[in-house]
């Protein structure tokens, strides 16, 4: 019998933006997951390029995953660049073909196609980079203070 490492995420899809982040951090990204860009949406990770560019990838981990996602169109124009991610058996004839694809594990990743860049308008991006950095920094707090967010501090 074979154990799962208990380091790793215990969701399919978690595994797979696990290993998308590490991918984008050797790109020098900035990567955040679970991020909401408007309220109705929660792309899998985001991520901040090292000119500001955004990248919003999203991880299927089976064709019915895939098949029962409506909303992945919304998330397109909240992002520079739009990729899917999946593992190496995935059928990948299914994915859009003018989407970007990633083919990952939970201990990296690999661009196999890269998608087309559409520039943010710039109130867009400027609104984007606000809630990204306001997420990360929330985040970071929530780990060296976990308190904080209870103590009703002022």
């Amino acid at each position: 019998m074979t154990q799962m490492d208990p380091t790793l995420p215990a969701m399919p899809g978690q595994r797979l933006a696990r290993g998308v982040g590490r991918l984008l951090r050797s790109m020098d990204h900035a990567v955040l997951t679970e991020f909401t860009p408007v309220r109705g949406l929660r792309v899998d990770v985001i991520s901040m390029g090292p000119k500001g560019e955004f990248w919003i990838i999203e991880c299927k981990s089976c064709r019915a995953d895939f098949m029962g996602d409506r909303k992945w169109q919304g998330y397109v124009e909240w992002c520079d660049r739009y990729f899917w991610a999946v593992d190496c058996d995935f059928p990948s004839e299914l994915l859009p073909p003018d989407t970007g694809l990633i083919c990952a594990d939970a201990y990296g990743a690999e661009i196999q196609r890269m998608a087309p860049e559409t520039r943010l308008a710039g109130a867009r991006r400027s609104r984007i980079m606000r809630d990204f950095a306001r997420a990360s920094a929330l985040r970071l707090q929530g780990l060296t203070d976990p308190d904080a967010f209870s103590a009703g501090a002022f």
